[in-house]
């Protein structure tokens, strides 16, 4: 509303008056003679009504107010406003100089203040700040509750509730969505999918109280390496001290738009070395520490003439998406001279499958026959004729010595136990060509059909790390291990 300013000045209370509490905010009120109980019960009715958006029409901030905290005083302001149509912010705040307890708060219109204009700027950005005075002024008392000592409820600018939504101090994304948004961050579903799956659950966007940019923002710091206080840079530490032992040493460091560590890649001298005698064939598993860290430890692992796992460079993800698999597979093709392996075996991941085809388009990318088979309990543990089906499949796919022989008992064993309609084995028959044997057997793998290697190289890290290491300490033990390995080797 546009219209003649109320400002309210500090006044004390009076002798009588009662309280109550709507919505956890405590509210005071003066009464005088007659008009008490009329007011009290115009209040009472008040309390009665849930809904957000009639407690901002009905509920207006006025002086005497009490609250129970800082908090809940922030809150109804900002319900206000949402009704009212306009956001907010906070002015200032003061604090206790020995207890650093609060005492003292200001809450404005986020259209206050003025905009300070460089005099030789080329160009000057628009503003939307009006010099609005519009505010909510609190102090805690001595009751330790918090008190409306001043209110100005009009604007110098128009208000406007449907855009009201708009503003900073209102876009929010409450727990339940965020964690549909990590769900489907995890399983790499598209970020504007997720958004418009939520825009249609909310039956558009004008019922939303956020925006497309809110939710990048929120799944960019959700994307993030979960590091503790002092990781990153004793990565960054680390990095930079075998660096200097021998300019070979690689490492790439993937941040956001604000600085933070998302993905990491690093490879030492004898990695890259080894790559060049024994990077035909690759195994990329990221199950090692996922559990244990809530991100994936990545290591590429080859084998040498001794039938020896040999390390070919590691990295961190902060998650398992199709952007971050690219990232990962660039790093190392850059740390790897630009030259591809001819095969990759690693566990079914969608994500990783596509990150494959677009970064190593020329490998023959074998998923682990390993991980395939031992899911076979899980996806048809319920199935009546378990036991007969688990050794018909275990018979088509160890057995068959031609792609015919496969593609006809294949057909048989989906026709005679009515498995025309389970989706596992539909998609397996679609990949068919990346993990069942006789499809494979004119590439070389080096004797590998498993991402078992990368396991062997995972689990002798088991004496140097466990699930309360830090990543600032797993820098330290991995290059512990590797040295204890080469030494063995040796």
């Amino acid at each position: 509303m546009v219209g003649n300013r109320r400002a309210f000045s500090i006044g004390p209370l009076g002798s009588r008056k009662w309280a109550t509490y709507v919505a956890g905010y405590a509210l005071v009120q003066d009464h005088v003679g007659d008009e008490e109980s009329e007011e009290k019960k115009d209040m009472e009715d008040v309390h009665l009504m849930r809904s957000p958006l009639r407690e901002n029409k009905d509920l207006t901030p006025a002086m005497g107010m009490k609250f129970r905290s800082y908090e809940d005083a922030r809150e109804f302001y900002n319900r206000y406003a949402l009704g009212v149509g306009f956001g907010t912010k906070i002015k200032s705040f003061w604090n206790r100089k020995k207890t650093k307890e609060k005492y003292h708060g200001l809450f404005v219109c986020c259209r206050e203040g003025s905009k300070d204009e460089k005099k030789n700027a080329l160009y000057r950005r628009p503003t939307r700040k009006t010099g609005c005075g519009a505010y909510m002024r609190i102090k805690l008392i001595e009751s330790k509750k918090w008190e409306v000592i001043g209110v100005d409820l009009d604007h110098n600018h128009v208000v406007t509730p449907s855009q009201a939504r708009r503003c900073r101090s209102h876009r929010r994304i409450d727990s339940g969505t965020k964690r549909k948004l990590e769900l489907n961050c995890d399983s790499g579903i598209r970020l504007n999918k997720s958004f418009h799956s939520l825009v249609v659950e909310a039956g558009g966007h004008e019922n939303l109280q956020f925006g497309e940019r809110d939710v990048r923002n929120y799944v960019g710091v959700y994307k993030r390496l979960k590091l503790a206080e002092g990781d990153a840079e004793a990565m960054h530490i680390y990095f930079t001290r075998m660096q200097q032992r021998n300019s070979n040493f690689f490492y790439l460091m993937d941040l956001d738009n604000e600085g933070h560590l998302r993905n990491v890649f690093w490879a030492d001298v004898r990695s890259r070395a080894a790559y060049g005698y024994f990077g035909d064939v690759v195994t990329f598993d990221t199950t090692y520490l996922t559990n244990r860290y809530d991100m994936s430890f990545a290591p590429f692992v080859g084998v040498n003439h001794h039938g020896q796992s040999v390390l070919l460079g590691c990295g961190l993800l902060a998650d398992e998406t199709i952007e971050s698999f690219i990232w990962m597979f660039k790093a190392w093709l850059i740390a790897m001279s630009g030259r591809p392996p001819n095969a990759i075996i690693t566990d079914q991941c969608k994500a990783m499958q596509r990150a494959i085809a677009e970064v190593l388009p020329k490998a023959r990318h074998r998923l682990c026959f390993w991980h395939i088979m031992k899911k076979i309990s899980d996806k048809l543990g319920r199935l009546r004729e378990y036991k007969e089906v688990k050794k018909a499949m275990k018979s088509v796919v160890y057995e068959s010595l031609r792609i015919t022989d496969f593609e006809m008992a294949w057909e048989n064993m989906i026709k005679q136990y009515s498995l025309e309609h389970n989706e596992w084995l539909t998609t397996l028959y679609e990949v068919r060509r990346q993990w069942v044997p006789v499809f494979l057997k004119d590439t070389f793998f080096a004797g590998m059909s498993t991402t078992q290697r990368s396991e062997s190289m995972n689990s002798f890290f088991d004496g140097y790390v466990h699930a309360k290491t830090s990543l600032k300490e797993f820098v330290d033990q991995y290059d512990l291990a590797l040295r204890d390995k080469y030494e063995k080797k040796a």
